[in-house]
């Protein structure tokens, strides 16, 4: 039992010996396979006499001529090498995997985010990896990735698992928006107090049912949290999206959820956008901590960078940034 014990106490110097040992049979002797090994024949001699202890095998025959293998020695031979060859062979193809893209990607997104920024990258992408199988979830649910073997999330709030890497890959800036049609009707507000004569849409978060706090400027600029009745409720970004561009009434939507509307005119924006002053808030991807970061997590981060930099967007940037507010320069006063 002791034996036993022994083989497995150090499995890496049991390794070494295995290595060792037929380096002695390819070689012929301890200075041949001391010289493979980068090593010294007395210290291939130690091992081979360990390696012999943990077994009750004499491996070799010695005289001081000669290093004759025996036939125990032979028969472990044989499937020593196997072994050694199946393990070189699977580190190899780990490697290999590592270094070329491939296998399935499991990816978790936040629905808005997925719907309305990662799903129109997905074919481009899968173009240019076309051996990357992608398994794409859509939830706003903050699953274990870990134990759900999801390989990347793509999350926006906040990330406090020590597990996890987060990697940012834009901040999340929200803009007050109304459509045309809302503002024809019932005017734009010229300071905070008078949103309490609009209708306001308001966003409840599906894991706490607690409503999204409104942040509005007041008159030097600053933002502040501010107490509206919320005349509509929803749980659904992209809901809350529409029915702002329906004529509703106000919303602040999150950049990424009020960039199509702004575009295509079918919003409006009366603020200069709003950043939460957390450092750890925005929108990130998030994937297990790992000594080596397998390349089809690597190159779809790098690729969904590449492409949101293209919009304008990286780590401490947005669009928003730019955008120009529907009132304010050259027009009424927005506080």
């Amino acid at each position: 039992m002791f034996t036993i014990l022994c083989c497995y106490t150090r499995p890496m110097d049991k390794l070494r010996s295995l290595e060792i040992f037929i380096a002695t049979c390819d070689g012929g002797s301890f200075a041949a396979a001391a010289r493979a090994c980068g090593s010294d024949p007395s210290t291939v001699s130690k091992a081979i006499g360990r390696l012999e202890a943990q077994l009750g095998l004499t491996l070799f025959q010695r005289s001081t001529r000669q290093l004759r293998i025996t036939a125990a020695g032979e028969r472990y031979a044989d499937t020593v090498r196997k072994m050694l060859q199946d393990l070189y062979g699977c580190e190899e193809e780990l490697k290999q995997i590592n270094r070329s893209p491939g296998g399935t990607l499991r990816i978790s997104s936040a629905v808005c985010y997925g719907h309305l920024y990662l799903r129109p990258l997905l074919r481009a992408f899968c173009l240019q990896y076309p051996e990357i199988r992608l398994e794409l979830e859509i939830n706003d649910l903050h699953v274990d990735i870990i134990d759900n073997d999801i390989d990347v999330a793509l999350r926006t709030g906040y990330v406090k698992d020590s597990r996890l890497v987060a990697r940012r890959l834009s901040p999340m800036d929200f803009l007050v928006c109304a459509s045309p049609r809302y503002l024809e009707e019932h005017g734009a507000p010229g300071c905070r107090e008078d949103f309490h004569a609009h209708s306001w849409i308001g966003f409840r978060i599906k894991e706490t049912q607690q409503l999204q706090p409104i942040f509005l400027p007041d008159e030097t600029g600053a933002y502040l949290p501010y107490d509206l009745e919320r005349r509509y409720l929803t749980d659904d970004g992209e809901a809350m999206a529409y029915m702002c561009a329906d004529g509703l009434g106000f919303a602040q939507l999150p950049h990424f959820l009020a960039k199509e509307g702004l575009d295509s005119g079918t919003l409006v924006s009366l603020y200069p956008y709003f950043r939460p002053p957390e450092p750890g808030s925005g929108v990130f991807a998030i994937y297990p901590k790992r000594d080596y970061l397998p390349a089809k997590v690597r190159v779809f981060i790098d690729f969904l960078s590449g492409a949101l930099a293209e919009r304008g967007e990286s780590a401490n940037h947005t669009w928003a940034e730019s955008w120009v507010p529907a009132l304010g320069k050259g027009g009424r006063s927005i506080i």
